[in-house]
């Protein structure tokens, strides 16, 4: 069975993104190994409007080499779009209905883990209906005094076991948890 691993950077003081939308703050160095994640998932779960963003992202020209390949690399990964809008898009399959039933199919299905990019809403949905597996949170050394959190309008708790922790030298602390399943 596939897991689903929500991985993003999140600020010191619990955002996500700045209050401009802004990511600029996010560090990624080698040290961090961010490639041997990628050869862990062979799929990408976005909700439309970080896909709209990200999707099809490409780094201009002026890119160096190491960023062309990262994006490259996920760009070469199946993509599924949470949306609203029913759409026809030939980089990625886009679901409209049925969240629960579609994410428990394509977490039966062979292959890798799945990462579960983001955004915001999706996150907050797969939280409320207890869909990740694993989270795998890098906090970064900034404050940003406000934007969007990682942890907004929970329903209810969310216990969560402490399965590893990477220290960088960057001052980016990786936190990687599982969900305690309560009966």
């Amino acid at each position: 069975m596939k897991n689903v691993i929500l991985n993003l950077a999140v600020s010191l003081d619990g955002f996500i993104e700045g209050p401009q939308g802004e990511i600029d703050w996010c560090i990624l160095d080698e040290e961090m190994d961010f490639e041997a994640f990628l050869n862990s998932v062979d799929s990408l779960f976005y909700g439309r409007i970080s896909y709209d963003l990200w999707g099809n992202y490409q780094p201009g020209d002026d890119g160096d080499a190491a960023e062309k390949k990262l994006w490259a690399e996920i760009h070469a990964k199946q993509k599924y779009v949470f949306s609203r809008q029913h759409r026809v898009d030939e980089n990625a399959v886009f679901i409209t209905s049925d969240i629960l039933r579609q994410v428990t199919e394509l977490k039966a299905q062979p292959g890798k883990d799945i990462w579960l990019y983001g955004g915001a809403d999706l996150v907050k949905t797969f939280i409320h209906h207890n869909l990740i597996d694993v989270y795998k949170i890098s906090i970064h050394p900034v404050a940003l005094g406000g934007g969007k959190p990682l942890f907004e309008a929970l329903e209810k708790r969310v216990n969560l076991r402490l399965l590893d922790t990477r220290v960088f030298r960057s001052g980016v602390v990786e936190l990687t948890y599982e969900p305690v399943r309560l009966s």
